[in-house]
């Protein structure tokens, strides 16, 4: 995954659980484009209410029995099962492979959950604020999508 330099300064976040961004939230409709891409754009997944954040927030599972490719660390509890998720705020949590938290946090688009850990491989991806960072978190999906499936999305391979 490779990303352009965000503008400007980074959001505001909390600093415990929940973990929500406090400034420079999504607009309605970037936010909704976003949900309605997900939706619509992960085959081979299942959504549903998120089993590790606050509620109103819509997750994305792998489908049925499947499992992550070896050595991928998906989100508690389980580990195998969410990968993302969206709050209403427009921010998300992925999980990523470390090069590509690495390249996330080092360009401004997000930072690690505060209880970040091997075993809670969790990071917050800043919510889109225009069209192109709305294709930004679409590419930082799409990574996870890959992270957590080891299938690429064709739009974004």
């Amino acid at each position: 995954m490779i990303l352009p330099t965000r503008a400007g300064d980074r959001p505001r976040t909390g600093p415990s659980v929940p973990h929500v961004q406090l400034s420079q939230n999504s607009p309605d409709e970037i936010r909704e484009q976003l949900k309605r891409w997900m939706t619509g754009g992960l085959p081979g997944t299942r959504i549903r209410p998120s089993e590790i954040s606050e509620p109103g927030a819509t997750a994305f599972f792998l489908e049925g029995g499947t499992l992550p490719p070896r050595g991928a660390v998906l989100m508690p509890p389980r580990l195998t099962a969410e990968f993302a998720h969206i709050h209403l705020d427009g921010s998300l949590h992925v999980s990523l492979s470390p090069d590509d938290q690495q390249e996330l946090v080092a360009k401004g688009w997000g930072e690690r959950h505060p209880l970040y850990s091997p075993a809670v491989n969790v990071v917050m991806v800043y919510g889109p604020r225009t069209a192109d960072e709305l294709e930004v978190a679409k590419t930082v999906i799409a990574a996870s999508y890959h992270y957590a499936t080891g299938r690429t999305l064709a739009a974004y391979a």
